[in-house]
């Protein structure tokens, strides 16, 4: 049966292995803290999943474990970043403390980072501002990678462009993590080494053409993932990545345009404080009574009521910390041949499911 692991000796496993591979200690803190947040709440693809990539591209010089990232520019409530390809979960969390001081006192705060890492799954920021009080937007693209096609055409040219939004209730946040492809390139991946195909027709092969084979994506020439809306509807995910371009590589004035090479992002985080609208409970009135009607609403499917955006990743979480942590398939391997290769011990199974 599947083994369950404990959550903080996985962090602390993932941070030992970020220090040994030159990273600072804030910065391995930052990173372990962030992928582990992503299995904790399901997102299997982009949490403990991305820790071998990220050594990697600190051994090649491409991700950068110690340093400072540079003020560009700044107003009041706005302030743009070279990340300098630090870790791309070590600048987002600090991106999320700046914009946040700059929302207590201007109401709202605005930051952009250029040339950070990667930042693994968006909501794996969000519950933390959510729950003091903040609604958080963050939006991620990567301008060194094309793999989604603009609607119509058959070429790759985007990333996923993922947004995320944390909404906060007099309970447990809203949490939205989407992107504006109908899939990511983790998942297509994960399906492409284990030589599946997709449940839907959510890619295009090199000639435009629907299929469910994401390995397509990796042949030569390349395939792309189909934006989000597919053929019927794939202009308003058009229309999102566009929007999410504007947001990360445009405002922060490097991009695509400058024939970037480096895995990495673009980054725009956004931080407002709902109380400098007027009174926090006239907010939580109205997202509460929303957050009733949609979970009431008659389902079509009555073993599948419905839920709000990140209510299932909560309740998973709350599990997961209670019982072990249960890793997709593929993460333990890679995590013990790392462990093996950098003498420490392997996390702790406290359970099987």
């Amino acid at each position: 049966m599947p083994l369950r692991y404990d959550a903080a000796s996985l962090l602390n496993c993932a941070k030992t292995l970020c220090v040994k591979t030159g990273m600072s200690d804030t910065c391995a803190h930052d990173v372990a803290t962030v992928l582990t947040e992503g299995d904790l709440l399901g997102h299997d693809t982009h949490g403990l999943m991305l820790l071998k990539p990220y050594l990697n591209a600190i051994k090649s010089g491409d991700m950068l474990g110690d340093g400072e990232y540079k003020e560009l520019t700044s107003r009041p409530a706005i302030a743009n970043w070279d990340g300098s390809y630090l870790p791309g979960p070590h600048l987002t969390l600090r991106a999320i403390d700046t914009a946040t001081s700059m929302a207590k006192k201007y109401g709202t705060g605005n930051v952009v980072i250029r040339q950070s890492s990667h930042i693994a799954a968006l909501a794996a920021y969000l519950e933390k501002p959510s729950r003091q009080g903040y609604l958080v937007q963050i939006l991620c693209s990567d301008p060194s990678v094309a793999n989604v096609a603009p609607y119509g055409g058959t070429e790759p040219l985007f990333t996923p462009n993922p947004m995320a939004w944390g909404i906060p209730t007099s309970g447990d946040p809203i949490m939205i993590d989407i992107s504006a492809s109908t899939t990511t390139v983790g998942m297509s991946t994960r399906l492409h080494q284990a030589n599946k195909k997709g449940e839907h027709d959510w890619w295009l092969d090199a000639d435009g053409k629907p299929c469910n084979n994401p390995s397509v994506v990796f042949q030569n020439p390349p395939g792309s993932l189909q934006p989000l809306g597919g053929l019927d509807a794939g202009h308003k995910g058009f229309g999102l990545a566009l929007f999410v371009e504007a947001l990360t590589s445009g405002l922060a004035g490097h991009g695509r345009a400058d024939g970037v090479n480096t895995w990495g992002a673009s980054v725009s985080v956004q931080v407002t404080d709902i109380e400098a609208f007027g009174d926090k409970q006239s907010f939580f009135k109205q997202m509460d009574h929303l957050v009733e009607q949609c979970v009431s609403s008659n389902p079509t499917n009555a073993d599948k009521p419905v839920r709000l955006p990140g209510q299932r990743g909560l309740a998973y979480k709350k599990e997961q910390l209670e019982e072990g942590v249960l890793l997709h398939e593929d993460i333990m391997p890679a995590l013990q041949e790392l462990c093996a290769i950098n003498g420490i011990e392997n996390p702790e199974v406290i359970g099987q499911k």
